[in-house]
């Protein structure tokens, strides 16, 4: 039986949870008094879409998480878009909950078709693709990983690559900045931001209570505890800062939940503390690895710790996230005073 303080959470989304299991993309659905949901796909990868969410208030309509920037993603937004009665030049305000391209890779797109402001959380950085030398931030990169302990023969594999890096560059700058407690700037609609850091340093969760709603992003999913890495440049103790903002958006267990990925749900308070349990036990098999091992480098560290599929199964962006999210726990442990003698960061300046 599960604690009082680990129950499961309620699902709402039902068709959305459907559809995840069926693997195909969920429908568009009304979700309360003048918002919408709209899958949006996200090739090439295990999420396989973004829930980006439509509100219309008083003559404004501002749409939360666009997705990530195709032609086969746009149509479905705007399939989604006239199921609401609206077309693209509707279209008034953006937010992105944080910067990564399943989420504001649309914006660009949408901006110029529609001319609607683009805004992102106040402390949300680029880090690595606010410079403009392509080739010092790939080497970098590698050196990065190279330090965790990536084989030689695994950093093509796991580094970053220039058309990757070139797709984040490009990612559009926002026209509006978000401060914490602010309200979002839409005529008729009551969204206050709420800024929590983790998943990226300036994350941002987007709070709706006359309709009793929470816009999650990649903070909180029903299903999966969403990725903690140690960036360099970035944040020193990024899960330390996850854990703070996840007993702020904990403020209560009835408003809906609606997450950027999977499904929607009722229990925020229940899936916190499930996340922080999971976070917390990771941290202690860390410390088992440490102990039973005695690894040298992060990588070492990492393949003898719990994946859902194995460490064998890991290849290329999965494999790594899996050394960054190990690296983010070291990172954890040591400041909260455990002697850890594995290097993490390299004590030169970093790129800004």
């Amino acid at each position: 039986m599960n604690s009082p303080s680990l129950e499961p959470i309620t699902l709402t989304g039902h068709a959305q949870k459907e559809a995840w299991q069926n693997k195909v993309l969920p429908p568009v659905e009304q979700i309360g008094t003048e918002v919408w949901s709209i899958p949006v796909p996200f090739p090439g990868n295990p999420m396989r879409y973004t829930l980006s969410y439509l509100l219309l208030g008083d003559g404004d309509a501002v749409l939360i998480d666009p997705g990530w920037d195709t032609d086969a993603g746009l149509d479905h937004l705007t399939a989604g878009l006239r199921q609401a009665g609206l077309g693209l030049t509707d279209l008034t305000g953006i937010v992105a909950t944080h910067f990564h391209p399943d989420h504001l890779g649309m914006a660009a797109r949408l901006r110029m078709a529609s001319g609607a402001w683009v805004a992102l959380g106040d402390q949300e950085v680029r880090r690595r693709t606010a410079s403009d030398d392509h080739d010092l931030v790939l080497r970098i990169d590698r050196e990065e990983l190279t330090l965790w302990g990536v084989p030689a023969d695994r950093l093509a594999e796991v580094a970053m690559d220039l058309p990757g890096l070139i797709h984040l560059h490009n990612l559009a700058d926002p026209d509006l900045r978000l401060t914490d407690g602010a309200l979002v700037p839409a005529k008729g609609l009551d969204l206050r931001v709420v800024h929590t850091p983790g998943h990226s340093p300036g994350h941002i969760c987007l709070v709706d209570e006359p309709r009793g709603l929470i816009f999650s992003g990649d903070h909180v999913l029903p299903r999966i505890s969403p990725h903690i890495a140690l960036d360099l440049p970035g944040p020193a103790n990024p899960l330390a800062e996850y854990y703070a903002s996840l007993e702020l958006i904990a403020f209560e267990d009835e408003m809906e939940v609606c997450p950027a990925h999977e499904y929607r749900f009722t229990g925020m308070q229940r899936r916190v503390a499930q996340l922080l349990e999971h976070n917390r036990q990771r941290s202690v098999e860390v410390l088992q690895v440490l102990e039973d091992h005695r690894p040298a480098t992060i990588w070492d560290i990492a393949q003898h710790l719990t994946w859902s599929r194995g460490w064998k199964s890991l290849q290329a962006f999965s494999l790594r996230l899996a050394v960054s999210e190990t690296a983010s726990h070291i990172a954890y442990l040591r400041a909260q005073g455990h002697d850890i003698d594995v290097p993490v960061t390299d004590p030169r300046p970093a790129v800004r």
